[in-house]
């Protein structure tokens, strides 16, 4: 299985609603597309979807792993080597991990392609399906609550509310949320490091009744070892996000004592693609952190890569894979099935995708 082209383009998205977030506005997005094809017929697919606000890599720097000549190195490569490929890519691409994430996922797609088996199956599938949450940016209360509308008609039962901006009006809107959707739907809640450690306290005091289910990323990354000293309780329901971008990270997090998150969020374009995905899983495994798989604004190709990689991990407790869901347009179809706000593999070898 000789890779006999890697090429690369860049996608521009427009996105069916615009959202804020606790530091910035989005409109828009630019993911690049990576295809990797082989002699014998077989199509890998990946997507990059940089975010300098975390990562530090822009588009450019992305753009400069991929474009061109970049990939110009796979070509003869044996796509049935693939942990050699991927040690290779690893040293390859240092500084642009969502590069490295699209081509790592074109490089397990033709790999389970090539075995005529979803990659999920390669894996080592536990989960058949989970449910994902559905983000609803920062917004006026009345919009909140008429997209919470929305979306409980599609069949989400998992809501996730930016929030980070103003404590007064982030716990007004959850108050009025949690009225307008009853108990039965799950709240959690994105403050992007928008709160102090004494904003988070006072925050989970005043809407201890709301029955949240947890706070991603409450504080600046650098800030998560103030969350230390909390009760046990309350670290148990903090989601590390932009603290935790790699297995350095993951492992720097476990060492300290105790630990200020019980739940990883693991987001394929902050750690470099699948294969450094499965080894924050493995040590939140071990550590008993449960995790959450996240994503950016970003195409079915990499979504379906981070859902394979997510059911096929033991300690995988949420999904947060609803990138896709805000792109006006996408460049595949397939990947996986949305029932009832319920993500599963489409079923196909690989990753299940059909180029448009």
């Amino acid at each position: 299985m000789k890779i006999v082209s890697a090429t690369a383009r860049l996608e521009a998205f427009d996105l069916v609603r615009p959202y804020t977030i606790a530091f910035r506005q989005v409109t828009a997005v630019e993911n690049l597309i990576v295809e990797l094809r082989t002699d014998n017929g077989l199509v890998g697919l990946g997507a990059a979807a940089p975010e300098p606000h975390v990562t530090g890599e822009t588009t450019d720097l992305c753009a400069q792993a991929l474009l061109g000549s970049a990939l110009d190195w796979l070509m003869g490569c044996d796509g049935r080597e693939l942990e050699s490929l991927l040690r290779e890519l690893a040293r390859r691409t240092p500084g642009a991990p969502a590069a490295r994430a699209a081509v790592d996922g074109a490089l397990h797609d033709l790999f389970a392609q090539f075995l005529g088996l979803p990659l999920v199956q390669v894996l080592g599938q536990v989960h058949p399906a989970l449910p994902t949450s559905i983000t609803i940016g920062i917004k006026p209360l009345t919009e909140t609550l008429e997209e919470a509308d929305e979306y409980l008609g599609r069949g989400f039962r998992i809501l996730k509310v930016k929030v980070g901006r103003n404590l007064e009006e982030d716990i007004e809107r959850l108050v009025f949320l949690r009225e307008r959707v009853g108990p039965h739907i799950a709240l959690r809640v994105d403050p992007n490091q928008g709160y102090t450690v004494d904003q988070l306290t006072k925050f989970v005091e005043r809407t201890e009744t709301l029955d949240l289910e947890f706070f991603e990323q409450p504080v600046k990354a650098a800030s998560i070892a103030d969350l230390c000293p909390l009760p046990a309780a309350i670290r148990r329901r903090i989601a590390a996000d932009e603290s935790l971008l790699d297995e350095a990270d993951a492992l720097g997090l476990v060492r300290l004592a105790p630990v200020p998150c019980g739940i990883f969020n693991i987001k394929l374009m902050k750690c470099g693609g699948i294969a450094p995905a499965r080894g924050i899983a493995r040590l939140a495994a071990l550590a008993g952190i449960d995790l959450m798989w996240g994503c950016m604004d970003e195409s079915i190709v990499s979504i379906s890569a981070a859902l394979h990689a997510a059911l096929a991990s033991p300690a995988t407790r949420f999904l947060d894979l609803d990138g896709s869901f805000d792109l006006a347009r996408d460049v595949v179809r397939g990947g996986f099935v949305v029932e009832d706000g319920c993500l599963r593999p489409h079923g196909g070898p690989g990753l299940g995708l059909t180029l448009l």
